[in-house]
Parts: C-alpha cells; sequence; structure tokens
C-alpha cells in the first residue's frame, strides 16, 4: 500500500483562476468549479461527492484529460471520439505529479462506458483478451463493468471513476470495494465520484463534499451515510413522511 505521499501519482489539482475568461460561462459556472481552489488527493482513495447537477463530472472528466486519458473513457491508448461534448477545463487545471509513474491506467466513466465497450471491439480479439475474452457487449451492465476492473485493471495504476456504481448491485458494489483494495495493494491509486454510501465506505479514504466548498468530511457524516441510515432503521416511518410531501 502506498504510504509515502510523494509515490502518490497525482498529489493535487490547482484551478489557475487568473486564466478563466469568465466565471458566467460554462464550466466555469458550475458549482465544483467555482468552489475549487486546490485539491489535494489521497495517495489510495479519494471520492468526491455532491449532488446531480455539481458538476463532479465535468471536474473528474477535466482531471482525467490533464492525465492523459481520452475524454470519453479508456486507457491512455483510446482516442476515439462519438461526440465531441467535453469541456475545455482541463486547460485551466494545473496538476501536480508524484515522483513515480503510474504503469497503468483507465478513466471510467459509466455514461459512455458503452462506446468504451464498442471501441474494444472494433479494435480486435487480441485487445478483447485483455478485457476478459469475452464482449463487453455480451455480458449485462454490471457484468461488462466487473470484468473491466477484475481483468483489465492490472496494478500499479491510476484509476479514474466516474459513478461506477450505475450499473452494480449492492453485491457487485461490495465486490467492487474489494478489487479496490487489492488494487490499493499493489500500488494503484483511484480518484472516485460517487453517491453510493457502499462504495465511499471504503477505509482511510479522503471524502470531499463539492457541495460545502470541498469541505474533507467524514464517512458517516455524509448525506449519503445518514439518509440510508435513516431510511433502513425506519423505512415505514420515511415513507410516510415522503408520500405525504
Amino acid at each position: 500500500m502506498i504510504e509515502d505521499k510523494f509515490n502518490q501519482y497525482i498529489r493535487e489539482v490547482e484551478l489557475l483562476k487568473s486564466k478563466i475568461p469568465s466565471t458566467r460561462q460554462y464550466p466555469f459556472d458550475l458549482p465544483s468549479v467555482e468552489r475549487l481552489e486546490t485539491l489535494k488527493f489521497h495517495p489510495n482513495v479519494t471520492f468526491m461527492i455532491g449532488e446531480n447537477g455539481s458538476g463532479k463530472s465535468t471536474l473528474l472528466e477535466a482531471i482525467s484529460v490533464s492525465c492523459g486519458f481520452n475524454p470519453e473513457g479508456g486507457s491512455k491508448n483510446f482516442n476515439f471520439a462519438t461526440k465531441a461534448t467535453h469541456s475545455n477545463l482541463y486547460q485551466y487545471l494545473k496538476l501536480i505529479k508524484g515522483v513515480k509513474k503510474p504503469r497503468d491506467g483507465f478513466f471510467l466513466r459509466a455514461e459512455s462506458f458503452y462506446n468504451v465497450a464498442s471501441n474494444i471491439e472494433e479494435l480486435g480479439s487480441d485487445l478483447l483478451n485483455s478485457y476478459g475474452g469475452q464482449s463487453l457487449h455480451a455480458q449485462s451492465h454490471g457484468e461488462s463493468f466487473m470484468s473491466l476492473v477484475l481483468n483489465r485493471f492490472r496494478g500499479k495504476g491510476l484509476y479514474i471513476l466516474d459513478e461506477p456504481e450505475a450499473a452494480l448491485s449492492p453485491t457487485r458494489q461490495l465486490a467492487l470495494l474489494s478489487r479496490i483494495h487489492q488494487l490499493v495493494e499493489d500500488d494503484s491509486q483511484f480518484v472516485i465520484a460517487t453517491h453510493s454510501p457502499i462504495i465511499m465506505a471504503y477505509p482511510n479514504a479522503k471524502i470531499y463534499d463539492v457541495d460545502n466548498g470541498y469541505d474533507e468530511i467524514e464517512y458517516t457524516e455524509t448525506d449519503h451515510y445518514c439518509i440510508t441510515k435513516e431510511f433502513l432503521n425506519n423505512p415505514s416511518k420515511m415513507m410516510d413522511i415522503i408520500l405525504k410531501e
């Protein structure tokens, strides 16, 4: 497991505010961008949480592009583009890297995973073998996600995941946690945007709340944990409140 902060692959990211043309235009008007100054990454796992529309995915995309990944997802060797919808935010980020370079890496985003799977098939069977040997399209969404994580993530890498829980059942989310830990033990670093109280339970991680100016927050203080716990402790009461509203 990485312990020395100088051994992490990315140490921090800074928004170059003096170069921003206007804070009233996209993507600089997004809450996640407006509130960003400097964000320090944990050497193992960093979570970014916040409401829908806060701009977590846009920021994660910009960080990924700054690291050399394809904006639609994949490894650094992927250069396909189905539609150029990514923002220019990466041009205004200063990424501070660690001493070591990752041997592996992947940017996984739920919304464009279908396009990544299609590109893998187009590139032929030799590449497909690195993803488990079976077409990702021939598997369910959740199965293809896990096949990717289990077979393609090789360790000693930088892995950026955007809402990986989108395709995963609670059981598979637990399996993902197990795999994340295996990879962390093999000198890997993760940056993850998530809404899942299961996934963000990974111990000793940094959790940044985008909605509150990137405050670092304890797991048990997150809305995701508190609301889920309150609901599961008394679902009937919660449903009465929700349905009356």
